[in-house]
């Protein structure tokens, strides 16, 4: 029995990336400081990364692919790995 196109194309949702999403979204939200230095100044360059990988863990976990090149690499659920890899360097490095 064939599926219809509908059904052949409709998103595929990637529970990592949406639940490591959702955690930097609820966390910020319960402890923004998260995101700031010891001293309480801002950090741009760690929450630049964190911002990253947020947008990139829901793009890509709520099964949306973009068409472009660069934006599908920049929102793929390896950018996500890459921006907080990038991002747990910077605070413990």
């Amino acid at each position: 029995m064939a599926s219809s196109p509908a059904e052949a194309s409709a998103p595929k949702l990637r529970p990592f990336s949406l639940l490591v999403a959702l955690a930097i979204m609820i966390g910020g939200s319960i402890d923004p400081f998260v995101f700031a230095r010891p001293d309480g100044s801002a950090d741009h360059g760690f929450a630049t990364l964190i911002f990253w990988a947020m947008s990139a863990g829901l793009v890509n976990g709520v099964g949306f692919v973009p068409r472009w090149p660069l934006w599908r690499w920049l929102f793929s659920g390896w950018a996500c790995l890459a921006a907080l890899t990038l991002a747990a360097w910077m605070r413990l490095g």
